[in-house]
C-alpha cells in the first residue's frame, strides 16, 4: 500500500479474538479515535474499555454497515480478527445487499470474499488499511522463540510442512498444514487453524505433530494475514503437537509473551523462519 495519511477517526471491523483489542489500544494510546463495528461478542466489553463507540452487526448486516459508516463519516477502516467462513453455510442474516453481492460472485474463496467486500467499502469512499500499521510490533522476527530448538527431524518436517502451507496458500484453501514424519497429517480448510489442529493431531495419534502456519504468496495485507495467540499454543498442547512454525515478518504473535511462558513450560518448540 502506498504511503497515506491516516485520519484520526479510525473504524475497526471487529471479529474474534485478542488482536481486535490491540489495535484499538494501540491506535488510541496514539491520539487516535477508534469507532468499532463488533462481529463478535467475545472481545466485546474489552473493545469498549479502548473505542469511542461499539455496535454490533451481523458480517451479513452490509446494508446497515454501510448506513452507520456514512452516518458517522468514516474514511479509512481496519479489518482485524477471525470471521468464520463457515457463516455463510450456517443460515445467517443476510440483508438484502449481501444476497445481491454474493449472487454477483462466482466463487467464495476467502480472497473472493473479502475483495468484494472492499470493493464495497470503497463505493462509498472508504479506504481499507493494511491491517498492520496499528500492531507492526506484534509482527514475530526470524528465529527461535522457545528454550528447546527443533531438531534436525523436526526441521526436515518443518522444511516440508512449509512448502506445501505456501501452495495451500497460492490456491487460497489455508495457511496451515499439520506434519509428522514428513507426512501431511492435515490441511486447513473452512475450518480454520485451530479445528485443523485438532483434525491433525488425531491421526498423529496425539503425539509429535509439528503445525506450520505461514502467509499467502501474494498476501494483500487488507486481510487475512496470518496470526497466532495463546489459544493456539493450548490447542496444540491439548491435542498432541509440540512444534510451532511460522513465517518470520508475516506473522502476528498476540501475547507473545504468555505464548513463550506456556511453550517453555510444556517443552514445547516455537520457530520462525
Amino acid at each position: 500500500m502506498t504511503s497515506i495519511t491516516l485520519e484520526h477517526k479510525q473504524c475497526l471491523v471487529a471479529g474474534d479474538g485478542n488482536l481486535p483489542v490491540a489495535m484499538a489500544k494501540s491506535a488510541t494510546q496514539n491520539g487516535f479515535e477508534v469507532i468499532c463495528i463488533s462481529l463478535s461478542s467475545d472481545n466485546y466489553k474489552e473493545l469498549k474499555k479502548y473505542c469511542s463507540k461499539v455496535v454490533s452487526y451481523g458480517p451479513g448486516q452490509v446494508n446497515s454497515i454501510r448506513k452507520f459508516l456514512q452516518e458517522e463519516n468514516i474514511k479509512q477502516l481496519t479489518f482485524l480478527g477471525k470471521v468464520s467462513k463457515t457463516m455463510l453455510v450456517k443460515r445467517p442474516k443476510l440483508e438484502k445487499r449481501a444476497i445481491e453481492m454474493l449472487k454477483e460472485m462466482r466463487k467464495l474463496n476467502d480472497d473472493a470474499v473479502m475483495l468484494r467486500i472492499i470493493q464495497e467499502m470503497e463505493s462509498i469512499g472508504v479506504t481499507i488499511l493494511d491491517q498492520t500499521i496499528f500492531i507492526k510490533n506484534l509482527m514475530i522476527q526470524k528465529g527461535v522463540l522457545t528454550n528447546l530448538k527443533p531438531n534436525e527431524s523436526q526441521m526436515a518436517d518443518i522444511e516440508y510442512g512449509f512448502n506445501i502451507a505456501k501452495q495451500m496458500g497460492g490456491l487460497d484453501i489455508g495457511q496451515s498444514v499439520v506434519m509428522k514424519d514428513r507426512m501431511i497429517m492435515a490441511i486447513e480448510a473452512i475450518e480454520g487453524t485451530d479445528k485443523c489442529i485438532k483434525r491433525g493431531c488425531k491421526l498423529a495419534r496425539r503425539k509429535n505433530a509439528i503445525v506450520v502456519k505461514v502467509s499467502k504468496p501474494a498476501q494483500d495485507k487488507r486481510f487475512d494475514i496470518p496470526a497466532v495467540g495463546l489459544r493456539t499454543i493450548k490447542t496444540m498442547k491439548k491435542y498432541g503437537a509440540n512444534v510451532l512454525a511460522l513465517e518470520s515478518g508475516e506473522t502476528i504473535i498476540v501475547n507473545q509473551d504468555e505464548m513463550v511462558e506456556f511453550a517453555n513450560k510444556n517443552k514445547m518448540v516455537i520457530v520462525a523462519l
